[in-house]
């Protein structure tokens, strides 16, 4: 039987909007949207696509740490981006330096808003903890 193991930022937009940040069951892990946020939930770099992206990954960071993960262990990941044509080349240039030679299944989506005035782009992803890490 496997249990659900739910992990939390511990940031207002929890509570709020009622999600976890990630939940694990088994070895899988579901991630929700990561963004550019601190440790008081803060949203950060409105409008700054490369800082907020810099954040976003220490964000995704932070889940992986917590269930003991690494980033090759990331399966997949769904890039939304505001102004898309505009800041593909900084989008691959950041995926290529956060995770290296490692190739998780990605998705890119190119969107007109998301969800904080500034916000320009969010990251959700699926981690398998059964990987070599």
């Amino acid at each position: 039987m496997n249990t659900i193991d739910a992990f939390s930022h511990d940031v207002p937009a929890e509570g709020d909007f009622g999600y976890s940040q990630a939940i694990r069951s088994g070895g899988l892990i579901h991630v929700s949207g990561q963004l550019s946020f601190d440790e008081a939930g803060e949203f950060l770099h409105a409008g700054d696509f490369a800082a907020q992206l810099k954040r976003t990954y220490a964000n995704m960071d932070k889940v992986l740490d917590h269930y003991g993960a690494t980033r090759n262990q990331v399966l997949s990941q769904t890039l939304y981006v505001v102004d898309l044509r505009q800041n593909a080349a900084a989008a691959a240039e950041g995926n290529l330096g956060y995770f290296g030679d490692h190739r998780p299944v990605s998705t890119v989506l190119g969107v007109t808003e998301l969800t904080l005035p500034g916000q320009v782009v969010e990251i959700s992803f699926a981690v398998d903890t059964e990987l070599p890490a």
